[in-house]
């Protein structure tokens, strides 16, 4: 399985972006997915999950209201949806998938990783 993600950039404080991540490869369907993104200097960080169906999403508190991770299953993509950006958003995010069941997706139980793509947020 590979992920790539795309849509990352640079923006200003209060805007909105949406990643992507494209899932592809024999066994692509169904995973649960994520969003994990690592500041400069800091450690990489749990954003969303979601599970193998759409039906289930969970959130850092630090993004609850602000994010909505969703999934295309039929283009096996899952999406970011970011509002409301703020400077301490600027970080390399990056998606992960694996074959569990639930939502809750931890950075230590991700089979497969996608390259990272930059978001920066100007104040």
């Amino acid at each position: 399985v590979q992920l790539q993600a795309s849509g990352g950039g640079l923006v200003q404080a209060g805007a909105t972006l949406r990643l992507s991540c494209e899932a592809s490869g024999r066994t692509a369907g169904f995973l649960r997915m994520g969003w994990f993104r690592q500041a400069p200097g800091e450690k990489r960080e749990f954003v969303a999950g979601i599970s193998g169906s759409g039906s289930s999403t969970y959130y850092a508190d630090s993004v609850k209201g602000r994010f909505t991770i969703s999934r295309d299953n039929a283009k096996n993509t899952v999406y970011l949806q970011m509002n409301s950006l703020k400077p301490e958003d600027t970080a390399v995010y990056y998606c992960a998938a694996d074959r569990a069941i639930g939502a809750r997706i931890n950075i230590n139980g991700a089979d497969y990783w996608g390259k990272g793509t930059l978001v920066t947020v100007s104040s």
